[in-house]
């Protein structure tokens, strides 16, 4: 592959990454999701960041990969929860992803590629004027030389990034007072991958790498980490126990249920085992035996907010939103109107299609969006609310708020035009009207200049 395509490859490798969440395939769940803030929070605390300003995504997608993109997100494979075997190998991940933030690693990426792309025009230019004096082999030779050296300096400049990452990762743990041991034995799981799928360890492999190989990785770490009063530390029980949980729940969410009954078989009576079989059992729309199983959780746990949410969801999914709303609504109340929850008890409530619940749903959602204003569903399932009570000029909003998440442009224009008609002149939703109607114009007049409206 030429040096132009190369590099081409991996600008569009950095492009995906840095697609808005609304672009990628992102698993939501109320619990995963403060489990990881939970587990980022002192060490996002250690790199000097605001908590609140940093966001930990979780990507579906099989393989092992953690990556930043723009802004302060960090988004998590899914693929890396199911090959951890305890929090601190993720909390070793997420300070080397924070390593990459703090040191503005993201921003700095054009400095790598412009760098190679000038040693790229140099060395076309070197080869037309060889090739113009008659070499022609000659002129081959410094192009293949200057493609060569292209890759080899924006390799190096990766290689010093990550090197970067590492060590200042390594910092961050010590700081939050978390053991480096879980970051070591997850290298030593990508080393494992490595020598199973036959990449070379050799120094001469490492000049085509983007990482440096992770045998002089681990070496380097384990200096560090030995020598830090957190090394003997033990991992954190309670985060560890909802580690187990957490993962267990995203296996049997995602495998398939003959996988998942193999991994946590019912001779497993534990809470993770319990909690992958009611995802493998409602998959496999056996709901009398998801239900058994989310029972089980809840007599360990009566007032386990995710347990509840579990139950709710099984029936609420099965078609039995009635009985959905008792687990729901204490579930709701439990974690304080999470957004996620609330979403998933204000579509039960509508699901029932009883006038009556329909106050409740809206209080309920309007809960919901206030606090994660970027849920397409919950917006939708709002607008159905306002339709319902024939409140047309809200619904008109919320569907305006649902079409600018999925980037159709053109309705949420047309949407946010006719809500802004009908609604109370310089009321906060008037206002609102107001900015979707610029912020679809704004995208529509940059799609035209960028040529992709046709």
């Amino acid at each position: 592959m030429s040096i132009l395509a190369r590099l081409l490859a991996i600008c569009a490798i950095l492009a995906l990454a840095v697609q808005p969440v609304a672009a990628q395939s992102i698993l939501r769940d109320a619990e995963t999701e403060a489990l990881l803030k939970d587990m980022a929070a002192p060490l996002v605390k250690a790199a000097g960041l605001e908590p609140g300003n940093v966001d930990i995504v979780l990507i579906n997608d099989p393989s092992i990969n953690a990556f930043v993109a723009g802004g302060q997100a960090i988004y998590i494979h899914s693929g890396l929860i199911n090959a951890a075997d305890s929090a601190d190998e993720v909390q070793g991940v997420i300070a080397h992803e924070l390593g990459h933030i703090t040191g503005g690693h993201i921003i700095r990426f054009d400095e790598g590629a412009k760098a190679a792309t000038n040693i790229t025009i140099l060395s076309l230019l070197l080869g037309v004027a060889a090739a113009a004096a008659g070499g022609g082999e000659a002129a081959m030779g410094v192009l293949a030389a200057g493609q060569q050296a292209a890759m080899g300096k924006f390799l190096a400049f990766t290689r010093v990034q990550e090197s970067s990452a590492d060590a200042a990762g390594a910092q961050f743990l010590s700081t939050a007072g978390i053991s480096g041991r879980g970051s070591l034995e997850f290298f030593r799981k990508l080393q494992n991958l490595e020598f199973r799928h036959g990449y070379s360890q050799s120094d001469e492999a490492g000049f085509s790498r983007t990482h440096p190989l992770t045998g002089d990785r681990i070496v380097t770490l384990r200096e560090t980490y030995e020598k830090d009063p957190a090394w003997t530390r033990p991992v954190d029980s309670d985060l560890q126990a909802r580690f187990e949980r957490a993962k267990a729940k995203l296996y049997g969410y995602l495998a398939e249920p003959a996988q998942t009954l193999q991994a946590y078989p019912p001779t497993r009576a534990d809470v993770s085992a319990h909690y992958a079989r009611a995802y493998a059992y409602h998959k496999d729309a056996q709901v009398g035996k998801a239900l058994a199983e989310s029972d089980a959780l809840l007599m360990s746990d009566p007032n386990n907010p995710y347990f509840l949410e579990l139950k709710g969801q099984i029936l609420l999914e099965s078609g039995r939103p009635d009985e959905a709303l008792a687990s729901l609504r204490r579930a709701n109340s439990l974690t304080g109107n999470s957004p996620l929850i609330a979403l998933t008890f204000g579509h039960a409530l509508i699901a029932t299609e009883d006038a009556d619940h329909y106050p409740e749903a809206e209080r309920v959602l309007k809960a919901a969006v206030s606090r994660d204003r970027d849920n397409p569903f919950a917006w939708h399932q709002l607008g159905v609310v306002y339709a319902a009570r024939g409140d047309m000029a809200r619904a008109k909003l919320a569907s305006a708020e649902q079409q600018i998440l999925y980037r159709r442009y053109n309705e949420a224009l047309q949407s946010a035009q006719a809500a802004f008609a009908g609604l109370p002149e310089n009321s906060p939703d008037w206002l609102r009207a107001q900015d979707i109607t610029l912020q679809a114009r704004e995208a529509l007049e940059r799609e035209k200049k960028s040529g992709k409206r046709k």
